[in-house]
This record gives C-alpha cells, structure tokens and sequence, in this order.
C-alpha cells in the first residue's frame, strides 16, 4: 500500500451497486481536490481497524458507522439509520448523506439524486421492492448492469478487483452526468414557471428552448400541451402526462393522427407544415412553432 495516498477500503470478492457507487463518489471527491488514493478491497480485520486514521475511508464492510470517522457500513446489528424515506442506508447512501451536498455543490441538487439514485440503491441494497413486476417482466435496473460485471460460476480465473475499478469508471460517469443534467434542471425551473405565468392559455405553455419542463409542469393543473424547439428545425407539442412516472396523459392527441407523417397528418389535421404524429399520441411534431401550437389546439377540442 501507497502509505502517501487516501485509502478507500471496502470488502472483497463479489461487489454490488452500494460499494460501487460509494466508492465513485468519494474517488471523484479526492480527484477534484487533487489527492491521490488507493481503492483496497479486503477483508482483513486490521487494514479495517487502521482505516479509522484520518483521511481513510471505510466503506460497506467493518461493523460500523461512523460519519465523523469516515466509517459507512450499514450491515451491523441494527443497520446504519434510514433515510428521509424511511429506507434503510446502504454504504451509498451513508456515503451520500454526508459527501452529497459537496459532490454537487447544492443541496437542491444533491436531494433530486438522493431520490431519484441513491435512495433506490439503497432500496434494492436492502430488499425492497420500489416497483411491481408484470407478468414475469420486471424492470432493468443498473443494480442488474452491475450484478453482470460480477463473474458467472463457470468464470474460474475472473479478475474481481480489475472489474470492479471498471465498474467505478462507469459510476463515475453516471454520478457526472447526473448532477449535469439535473443542476440545469434546476436551473431551468424559473424559465418555464415563467413561461407558464405569462401564458394566456395555461392549457398550452411555449418555451424558447428545450428546458427538461414535465416534473414541472406537472405541478400545476392546467398545462395540457408544451411546445418547444426541437432538432432539425422542427417544434414539438407534446403532452403533459397525468403523473411523470406514468405514460397516461391529460389530453391526447386525436385517435385519427396516430403515426402520421408529412402529406398524411398535414392532410388529416389541416396544419400545412405538419411532420410527425407518434402512434402512442403523446406528440406531434411540426416545422414552426405556430404550427405545432396549432396541433396542440386542435387537439384541445378533439373528442377522439
């Protein structure tokens, strides 16, 4: 061991999302501050034990947690506490509670990924369901992402440790992206509730750009539609759905429309620069903004 470096200790053998994600975080937390560290994955008793020193971090093994001492596991007698949630820490989330709001450099933003990743780690970390299952179809998590990288039974000579650190990488990645687009996200919000504020017809809210705008728009009553520019200068109307983690929607697009392109819808609708209807009716697509504003209206008074 690099006696110069942080260490980042956590068990051996097989690895799950927690001690991934917990050990992402905290790499990328030393990176931005210039330290160098060393991810050691054992289980010997007094590497464990000398890991309470100062600048060590012990993470999904030990028997104890610790956040002054930076000691975060959560499988002792007990568990490690529960979240605003009410579900059980996992080393991600005890990782998370006291790092998160520095990771993001917000605590707005820190809370969305505490929800909508951390939380759900934690969840499947300590057995509990989040989703119902249809039939023998259920949901592809990246817990399941990260279960493949473990090795199979027939994998004899499987490198654990290097698969692992690859699994951090990718981590990583996410953790980024996701305090990305949701710190924009937060940023975006003021602009379409101001949108929304100034529109004369609440049903049907115009943006100027593609702000992340249904977890917001959801929260008030009337928005039906929301119009917004699109690639290859083309606007969308799309509609706002009755709950963001549902597909129905308030008002759908008509019946009549469904998977109809250029001559077809523009002939069906009678908006002359009409490109695109989805079969499932949740958008349509047109080449200016009055036109898709117009698909959106027609589909207000629809009965279909």
């Amino acid at each position: 061991m690099n006696q110069s470096s942080k260490k980042l200790i956590t068990h051996n053998g097989s690895f799950h999302t927690d001690d991934i994600f917990a050990a992402a975080t905290l790499s990328l937390l030393l990176e931005r501050k210039g330290e160098s560290y060393e991810i050691i994955r054992t289980r010997d008793e007094e590497i464990i034990k000398n890991g309470k020193k100062d600048g060590q971090y012990v993470f999904d093994v030990g028997g104890v947690y610790d956040a002054e001492q930076n000691r975060f596991d959560h499988h002792q007698v007990g568990g490690a506490g529960k979240n605003k949630n009410n579900i059980e820490y996992s080393s991600f989330g005890l990782v998370w509670e006291k790092f998160g709001e520095e990771f993001c450099g917000s605590s707005e933003v820190a809370d969305i990924i505490e929800k909508k990743l951390v939380a759900p780690v934690d969840a499947h970390d300590n057995g509990v369901d989040l989703v119902k299952n249809i039939s023998d179809v259920s949901p592809y998590h990246i817990q399941h992402f990260f279960s493949s990288m473990n090795p199979t039974w027939r994998e004899e000579d499987f490198d654990s440790d290097k698969m692992f650190l690859e699994a951090v990488a990718i981590a990583k990645k996410i953790l980024l992206r996701e305090v990305t687009h949701i710190t924009d996200f937060v940023l975006a919000e003021k602009s379409v509730i101001s949108f929304y504020s100034k529109a004369q017809d609440k049903r049907i809210i115009i943006l100027d750009k593609n702000y992340p705008s249904e977890y917001i728009l959801t929260n008030f009553p009337e928005p039906l539609f929301v119009i917004y520019p699109r690639e290859r200068d083309t606007w969308g109307a799309k509609a706002i759905r009755t709950d963001v983690k549902s597909f129905k929607n308030r008002k759908d697009f008509p019946v009549s429309w469904a998977g109809l392109r250029d001559e077809e819808l523009q002939k069906a609708s009678g908006v002359s620069d009409a490109v695109f209807c989805h079969r499932a009716l949740f958008l349509a697509v047109a080449k200016s903004p009055e036109g898709a504003t117009k698909l959106a209206q027609i589909a207000l008074e629809s009965l279909e």
